[in-house]
């Protein structure tokens, strides 16, 4: 099995083949698109079944809404149109026929263009806003509280396998209320339900915050986020909450009579992420080894390899894999047995090294004698011996344990790589020789906010929730500042 290249040597390459060779996704035949595999669709849909029932935990509904969108119901609420419209795809005709000169060709059909264009969905505010018009008379009928997992385009020039393609997988959240109060709210508790995702579930460590003016989603009048930082000093942003205002309410005119009988807008909040995610999970855990996957999320928890020669010592072994095998799905933890005989162990110790399996058991002809077994733990790579009795056990708070140590190393990183600057050449030292979360003093101008993004890559990723108060001054114009934010180079 070929090695992959070092993350030290080259990051980009050691991520790109690292998703093709542990099987998530491959480029497909359509420019920017992928192919998400059996694998990485197994590692999506343990994050959608988690993020789902937490959905539904605090209220939501799922319902599913049209991939194409009128151009005129997109371009009603006019920022938002504006902030997608490079990215849009459109479809302009319905009909293809035989080309009259070549009949094994198809051409557009001239005569089946469309009356009124579609636009293939970025993100659908639009249409699911023109339907809530229907929806809403009066306040009785809000909160509306909908999901839609669906697929979005945004014909994006440079792709990268997860992190950025032109069709993508997500789960968009869309809610109309009463009041300004139960909108913020609804948009700072979403935020609350990816934090707690991010980090008890893939144990990514996030910081909460809201964004600048310039970095908002557009149509939103606040933009909440988390940000993870990984390996390689990057920062990627792992959700978003948008405050809607009655920005929606208005452009689609969705408006209902309120408890004093007076006729006012609805108030709005979207919130989503994205297959986007397991570029996180990849970037954040994974070793020059292959995936390195919290064992919430690994398709496979654990694995068992047999170690024999000849057929009497598999059957053998075959028993004794076969119990530990029942005892360990009778408490929920997903396991494989794998007695193939055209490969060694050694080829499948490395296979599953690369699949980021968290835990893998060995059993070979001495074990059997001894009554024990070897325990190979993905995330560190290390191993000891282990009595067969009260197996499924130790394995068990053995899997907690993995999942706690993988979120506590990803804390480290990011507490080793957050570095407070109060000088702007003190910032570019540091982006550029040590990288991460830098801590600094911003005016609160667009105009310094992006000087500094055209002479560094650098963004403002967040300003966080929990904030301190502190006097600074700010990196370049001088200007007093009462709080730090974060900034970063990013995906």
């Amino acid at each position: 099995m070929a090695k992959l290249t070092s993350r030290a040597e080259d990051y980009s390459k050691w991520y790109n083949e690292l998703v093709v060779k542990a099987d998530l996704a491959e480029n497909s035949g359509v420019r920017g698109c992928m192919v998400i595999k059996p694998y990485g669709y197994a590692i999506w849909e343990k994050m959608r079944d988690q993020m789902d029932k937490r959905f539904k935990e605090t209220g939501h509904e799922n319902a599913y809404f049209p991939i194409f969108i009128p151009k005129s119901l997109f371009e009603a609420e006019e920022k938002n149109a504006e902030g997608f419209a490079k990215e849009c795809a459109v479809v302009t005709h319905y009909r293809l026929k035989t080309d009259p000169e070549n009949p094994k060709k198809l051409i557009v059909d001239p005569e089946a263009k469309l009356e009124e264009e579609l636009i293939v969905r970025p993100t659908s505010e639009a249409i699911i806003w023109n339907t809530y018009k229907n929806w809403i008379q009066s306040y009785r009928d809000l909160p509306i509280l909908i999901n839609q997992w669906a697929n979005v385009v945004r014909w994006e020039m440079r792709t990268r396998l997860f992190l950025r393609t032109a069709e993508f997988l997500w789960q968009e959240g869309h809610t109309a209320h009463a009041t300004k109060e139960e909108a913020v709210e609804e948009t700072e508790k979403m935020l609350d339900v990816y934090a707690d995702f991010a980090e008890n579930f893939m144990a990514i460590p996030v910081i909460r915050g809201i964004k600048t003016p310039s970095e908002r989603f557009a149509g939103a009048d606040e933009t909440y986020c988390i940000e993870a930082l990984m390996q390689d000093g990057k920062a990627l942003q792992a959700g978003t909450s948008h405050f809607l205002g009655q920005n929606f309410g208005k452009a689609f005119d969705v408006k209902f009579t309120n408890r004093e009988g007076k006729i006012e807008h609805a108030w709005g909040t979207s919130w989503g992420t994205s297959t986007r995610l397991m570029g996180a999970l990849i970037m954040t855990h994974s070793d020059d080894f292959g995936l390195v996957l919290p064992p919430t999320l690994a398709p496979i928890q654990v694995v068992i390899v047999p170690i024999f020669k000849g057929e009497e010592q598999l059957q053998q072994i075959d028993e004794v894999a076969s119990d530990l095998q029942q005892k360990l799905k009778a408490k929920g933890i997903s396991v494989k047995y794998d007695n193939r005989t055209e490969n060694k162990p050694g080829w499948k110790f490395a296979e599953y090294e690369l699949k980021g399996v968290p835990v893998r058991v060995a059993i070979g002809a001495r074990d059997l004698e001894n009554k024990t077994v070897e325990i190979a733990r993905r995330d560190n790579l290390t191993k000891e011996t282990q009595p067969i009795e009260n197996l499924e056990v130790y394995i068990e708070q053995l899997l907690e344990t993995i999942q706690k140590d993988i979120f506590q190393k990803a804390l480290n990183h990011r507490a080793e790589h957050t570095t407070k600057v109060n000088t702007y050449e003190e910032f570019k030292k540091v982006l550029e020789e040590k990288g991460g979360f830098i801590s600094a003093h911003w005016d609160g101008t667009a105009e310094e906010e992006e000087q500094i993004k055209n002479e560094t890559k650098a963004t403002i990723r967040c300003i966080p929730l929990d904030n301190p108060q502190e006097d600074g001054i700010s990196l370049i114009s001088g200007k007093p500042s009462k709080q730090r934010v974060i900034f970063a180079k990013s995906y």
